[in-house]
């Protein structure tokens, strides 16, 4: 991986079932319509490789990760706590200490609320995190916000809300001239249907990182 990919992938650590879609899709469209690669666990299938080692692989991978931790709660299923993301973001945290490479590496911890997850993850007390509110547009604008740190001169959050808007209204339709079903869609595809549309909607001040 070259130096310059590894500055534009942003390594997602969110939840991947249907009630975070929203907040999932929104999180794909603001890092594409920025300029940005998303990188997740969901982009490769390969079942010879443990999925511990590829997250590893891909926190080694990528120097900006957008944390979300509004989904630690109990599974009305198992009655036991969602830990993944915690764990996920600790490995992050632990490579950015650790690992002399890894120094520079940048995240943003997003929750529904301000700090409502000081109350079970009380040691990262002094992390300043995003709410959203469970809003994927306020979410869109809040990545944005936070990418401007990294590449300045981007538009306004509200530029790129509205755009998250007017591409989820076309989208079924973008899907069906693919030959894709909307229900079916995997990240590839999400990532490829955004960037398509993107890329005929010129975003200003935004180029488009190589696939």
């Amino acid at each position: 991986m070259t130096a310059a990919s590894a500055t534009e992938d942003i390594f997602i650590n969110c939840p991947f079932d249907e009630d975070y879609l929203p907040l999932f899709e929104a999180t794909l469209f603001a890092i594409i319509a920025c300029g940005f690669r998303p990188r997740c666990a969901l982009e490769v299938s390969d079942g010879s490789e443990v999925r511990i080692d590829k997250l590893y692989r891909m926190i080694a991978e990528c120097r900006l990760a957008i944390h979300d931790l509004s989904r630690v709660q109990l599974s009305e299923a198992s009655k036991l706590p969602r830990f993944n993301m915690p764990l996920e973001l600790g490995i992050w945290l632990g490579a950015k200490r650790f690992g002399a490479r890894h120094k520079n590496k940048v995240c943003v911890i997003t929750d529904s609320e301000k700090h409502r997850y000081q109350k079970f993850v009380s040691d990262i007390a002094g992390q300043d995190p995003t709410p959203h509110g469970d809003d994927p547009q306020q979410l869109v604008a809040a990545i944005r916000d936070w990418l401007q740190t990294v590449r300045p001169n981007l538009p306004g959050g509200h530029f790129y809300a509205e755009r998250f808007s007017q591409f989820m209204a076309v989208r079924p339709m973008l899907a069906a001239e693919a030959r894709l079903l909307v229900n079916k869609l995997t990240f590839i595809d999400r990532v490829q249907l955004i960037q398509s549309w993107v890329a005929l909607n010129t975003m200003p001040n935004t180029t488009l990182p190589s696939p």
